[in-house]
């Protein structure tokens, strides 16, 4: 079982190069952007001059790159509906899980409709199982996703046959093979964290 601290640094391992390379792209386009602004402004008084229809040019480029840049979701992250989806390459216990998804900001995957369900399954290709943000830790036999809304009955389809029939200790729920079921909290288990995307400018 990994600590919390442990968790933080492979968490931060994974996103850092990525976030790293993309802030050093933004920054490298954001300076060549202002050289390019000031050409312009000092050509504003005189548009026909001579060399001004290149810059326009340069800056219609730049913008066309820039907009390649905007991400909804960080690069190793999935986007779906307007939600980016993290599926762990390691395991972990699901309170280590629920740890990992915020130190991500955001949260064991919630799933909300069988298109999402659907999406999941086919993104997560392992016989293995992963943790979602699913359980009755507050209420036995009650279950709630981390964001405090009830298991709705149309979804309750995908639960295991074989769970009707599970222990008191099986208090949080797994995805496995498009259905899922209920385990031990403290098993190892590999997870799927969700967040809501961001916009981009020229979307």
């Amino acid at each position: 079982m990994m600590g919390y601290n442990e968790v933080r640094a492979r968490q931060l391992g994974i996103l850092g190069y990525a976030h790293t390379l993309l802030v050093l792209q933004l920054l490298s386009i954001t300076l060549l952007a202002g050289v390019l602004l000031a050409i312009l402004a000092q050509g504003s008084k005189d548009p026909s001059s001579p060399g001004m229809e290149n810059i326009y040019q340069e800056l219609s480029q730049l913008k066309a790159e820039v907009d390649l840049l905007c991400h909804r979701c960080p690069w190793d992250w999935s986007f779906f509906q307007g939600n980016c989806y993290f599926f762990s390459k390691t395991q972990n216990d699901w309170n280590n899980s629920v740890l990992a998804c915020q130190e991500a900001g955001a949260r064991l995957v919630a799933i909300k409709s069988d298109e999402e369900k659907t999406f999941l399954q086919v993104m997560f290709k392992t016989t293995k199982a992963a943790w979602i943000g699913l359980s009755d830790l507050t209420n036995e036999g009650r279950w709630h996703w981390l964001d405090g809304s009830p298991l709705s009955q149309s979804l309750r389809k995908y639960w295991h046959p074989d769970d009707l029939d599970r222990e008191e200790t099986e208090d949080c729920a797994e995805f496995r093979g498009g259905e899922w079921d209920s385990d031990n909290c403290e098993n190892e288990k590999f997870w799927i964290c969700k967040k809501s995307a961001v916009s981009c400018s020229n979307k």
